[in-house]
């Protein structure tokens, strides 16, 4: 579903990305690993196209979109879940989900599957954003990427300042899409425990470059806690 080559990004004269490949695939929950200002954010930024890319490829669903706008790889089927939320706090629950369906048609309804990942958008619908908790604001982001039903979900760090309830549901419902076989994810996230249970493979970043790869069923065995250890 997404294949990224050898891409390189700069910032001022620092070379933040390093000849950096990677795929997801459909039905599997591909996670990146490292500690703080390696690049990560970085990446997925470059992935949506917030910032570009100096050199390297990125290919979507088959098709270059390197050069696309970041509405255009929305489009294309791309959700994103920036890290720090980044929901509209004096929106409603209902505004801000309709945000994700922002180019589509507006008699387009929010799917009613959002509501039964997350239960507690339902009974919040005419509250503002602002006034959740930071874990159904994290909720909130999360079904806001998942409105237009993308066939990619990145997500930069979704259990950050998130109380363990919220993370456990979070991560049911990340590993139910993946189960379903049709969206690919990747994770970014530094938590660690969390980030096992959830991979099918495993990126650790260090330095704008990958020094390991792997199914996510050998992290323990080649000593990957040790590896992202703050």
């Amino acid at each position: 579903m997404l294949t990224v080559k050898n891409i390189n990004q700069y910032y001022g004269g620092s070379h933040i990305l390093r000849d950096v490949s990677l795929g997801a695939q459909l039905g599997k929950v591909t996670v990146l690993l490292g500690r703080n200002g390696v690049g990560k954010t970085t990446l997925l930024k470059s992935l949506m196209g917030l910032v570009p890319i100096k050199t390297g490829s990125i290919e979507f669903d088959g098709k270059p979109i390197h050069t696309a706008t970041p509405y255009e790889r929305a489009r294309a089927g791309i959700g994103f879940v920036p890290q720090g939320r980044e929901i509209f706090a004096r929106l409603t629950v209902e505004e801000n989900l309709r945000m994700g369906l922002a180019y589509k048609s507006a008699a387009t309804p929010i799917p009613a599957e959002l509501y039964e990942l997350f239960p507690v958008l339902k009974q919040m619908l005419g509250r503002r954003g602002g006034d959740l908790s930071g874990g159904q604001q994290q909720q909130l982001a999360i079904a806001r990427a998942l409105a237009a039903k993308p066939k990619l979900l990145i997500l930069d760090e979704p259990t950050e300042g998130i109380q363990p309830s919220i993370i456990k549901d979070i991560g049911r419902v990340i590993r139910m899409l993946a189960d379903r076989g049709d969206m690919a994810i990747l994770l970014v996230e530094q938590y660690y425990d969390f980030a096992q249970e959830l991979a099918d493979d495993y990126l650790v970043m260090e330095r704008g470059e990958f020094i390991a790869r792997g199914p996510g069923s050998e992290m323990e065995a080649k000593g990957i806690r040790q590896l992202v250890a703050i």
